[in-house]
């Protein structure tokens, strides 16, 4: 794609990425995030195959919010080591106290509410806690000793599967439907879907618990 050609191809989804930067609502600079999406869109165009059948916009999605989280995450001020790890300590004790009240695991939203901290914040703080683990580090299946490569599905799926997967989403109502082209081909987390569809995090959460046991054991 040259220059001029990628020029034009954000220009024609200028609103659409404007748009997205919607989710990040608590980012000082949209430009920031706009010019970011750009970069998304351009390798998405890049990637996409119109045979799949999907519309690329839905397609580029995924690459356009991917690039405006690494954008907020390489952004120097946010990167304040103490702030986060005082920020997670107060999500912890939220966490226990709120899952004590509830008698089961509170959402980042419920955590948020209760912390009067926007919820975005709450999200990001959690995913700085997570584990990087090596591909060759051993786990254990059924008393199994692998590493963990070893366990990551391949991306050569049963194209069977794949046909009978597609065929079972399509036969979906509303709003089971539309959670899980949310969730799996927009990647929205639970939060947005719900707020997308009018919903709460708990219904989308267990509408989408429902779903994927249905697959599994109708595809099994």
């Amino acid at each position: 794609m040259t220059e001029l050609e990628g020029n034009n191809l954000v220009l024609e989804h200028k609103s659409f990425i404007y748009g997205l930067t919607k989710y990040f609502e608590n980012y000082s600079s949209k430009e920031d995030l706009f010019q970011a999406g750009a970069i998304g869109l351009i390798d998405a165009y890049n990637r996409y195959n119109p045979d799949l059948g999907v519309k690329f916009t839905t397609y580029a999605y995924s690459y356009i919010i991917g690039e405006m989280r690494k954008c907020i995450r390489l952004d120097k001020p946010l990167k304040v080591g103490r702030k986060i790890t005082k920020l997670n300590l107060q999500i912890e004790k939220a966490s226990l106290l709120l899952s004590q009240r509830l008698m089961r695991k509170p959402t980042s939203k419920e955590i948020s509410d209760f912390l009067e901290i926007p919820e975005y914040f709450i999200e990001e703080a959690m995913i700085s806690r997570n584990k990087i683990q090596s591909i060759d580090e051993p786990v254990y299946t059924d008393g199994k000793p692998m590493s963990l490569h070893e366990t990551i599905p391949s991306k050569n799926a049963d194209i069977n599967t794949l046909l009978a997967l597609k065929e079972e989403l399509t036969s979906l109502e509303e709003p089971e439907k539309s959670i899980m082209i949310n969730r799996y081909l927009n990647d929205l987390t639970q939060s947005e879907t719900a707020k997308l569809l009018g919903l709460n995090q708990v219904q989308v959460s267990r509408k989408e618990q429902k779903v994927l046991t249905y697959l599994r054991n109708t595809l099994m």
